[in-house]
């Protein structure tokens, strides 16, 4: 494992400055590592954090929420609530439907395996979108009309939606029946799960204030710590109460950053900003190198030209959905399109769920899983190429 976790750091660094220096986002790099080193070409990472790796990519995308939320205003969260709650949702249902018209024709699958593909793909991705957004509330660009809190909020909401969807329509390939409480779980898996992490952040800043006051400092680092671990804990949350009620353990992770920060002084939540985003350094290497590890390239050349036809197809119904959800903004043309930009890459998510229908035994799953690859190829890079290239120009710096 140590050896796995070397190459993962030392090649995954070292891909990522070169493709920095030839003016490539840093992520194709780290994603090309782990296409290259995984178990598909290579085969160089020892099986063990294969084995893990699930669980490593989820604390590196907990670390990245965890500083957006310590980085988000409420205040501009507010400016940005009705289109925020559309783009949650409205691009993700255009995309699975542009699926359910074409893919039955292009590629030979039923309306129902359709629209399972739709789900896998329909989901953008926070791995990628989160840790720009936060760059861009740092360096203030877009800042001025809250652009990358809008992106930064809906991207996260939107991944709840789609996997509801994602494990309804499973379940309706399986033969099995559909209750509208399957539907009534995604408000409240979002409500509960915002509330939950609020709660516990209040809970969090009252601890560290009246440590303070009463002379007992706590370090920073402890201070991290204390965060992680109730992080990781609002996750186990999630898989506990599975089947019983829906709670987003993502979602509680970021609003207890976000109440933490907005009840704590500046100094504290500054520093464990600064602390987190250190830690992102790290973190950012794993998660990407090891989402490109989960990428089996061989399902690419049985995906063929229709795939990539009726990926880019889908784009253009996101994008169109995209569009629609900021109709009555303040947003100028050039604003709205850095949105559709942002909203094009897909990686996160489609490594974790695009092999569960052949898993399951699906007779779609072959080609799900060629089409869930494509799509992390194609949008991840697409998506991250063209936000670098085009925020300083889209976008007022305030």
């Amino acid at each position: 494992m140590l050896t796995s976790l070397s190459l993962i750091f030392l090649v995954g660094l070292g891909m990522a400055a070169i493709c920095q220096k030839i003016k490539l986002p840093r992520i194709i790099g780290m994603l090309v590592t782990g296409v290259v080193l995984g178990p598909f070409v290579l085969d160089f990472f020892d099986p063990s954090i294969l084995g893990i790796s699930a669980d490593l990519r989820q604390m590196a995308l907990i670390i990245i929420l965890i500083k957006a939320g310590l980085s988000l205003d409420v205040g501009d969260l507010k400016k940005v609530g009705r289109p925020a709650i559309l783009m949650s949702f409205l691009p993700a249902v255009f995309e699975i439907l542009s699926f359910v018209l074409f893919a039955p024709k292009l590629l030979g699958v039923t309306l129902i395996e359709a629209a399972i593909m739709g789900a896998v793909l329909g989901a953008v991705s926070p791995a990628v979108v989160v840790p720009k957004m936060v760059n861009l509330m740092e360096t203030h660009y877009g800042t001025d009309k809250s652009i990358p809190q809008l992106i930064l909020a809906a991207a996260s909401l939107d991944d709840v939606f789609v996997i509801v969807l994602f494990s309804t329509f499973v379940g309706m390939a399986q033969g099995g029946s559909v209750s509208p409480m399957d539907f009534v779980n995604i408000p409240i898996s979002i409500v509960l799960g915002i509330a939950l992490g609020a709660v516990l952040g209040w809970l969090l800043a009252a601890f560290f204030e009246t440590s303070y006051a009463h002379k007992h400092l706590i370090r920073n680092s402890t201070k991290v710590i204390i965060v992680l671990g109730l992080s990781f804990l609002l996750m186990a949350i999630e898989t506990w109460l599975e089947g019983i009620v829906s709670v987003s353990g993502l979602l509680a992770v970021m609003s207890m950053a976000c109440v933490l920060q907005m009840k704590s002084t500046d100094f504290v939540s500054k520093r464990l900003s600064e602390k987190f985003g250190k830690l992102w350094i790290a973190a950012e290497v794993i998660l990407f190198v090891l989402v490109g590890a989960a990428v089996d390239i061989r399902y690419t050349l049985e995906a063929g030209l229709l795939a990539i036809g009726l990926i880019f197809i889908a784009l253009v119904f996101r994008s169109a959905g995209v569009l629609l959800c900021l109709i009555g903004t303040p947003l100028n043309f050039k604003e709205r399109l850095f949105c559709v930009i942002a909203y094009l890459p897909k990686a996160t998510v489609q490594a974790a769920i695009g092999s569960v229908p052949l898993s399951l035994g699906l007779p779609c799953g072959n080609i799900i899983l060629s089409v869930a690859v494509l799509s992390i190829i194609i949008t991840a890079p697409l998506g991250a190429f063209g936000m670098d290239i085009t925020y300083k120009r889209l976008l007022n710096k305030e």
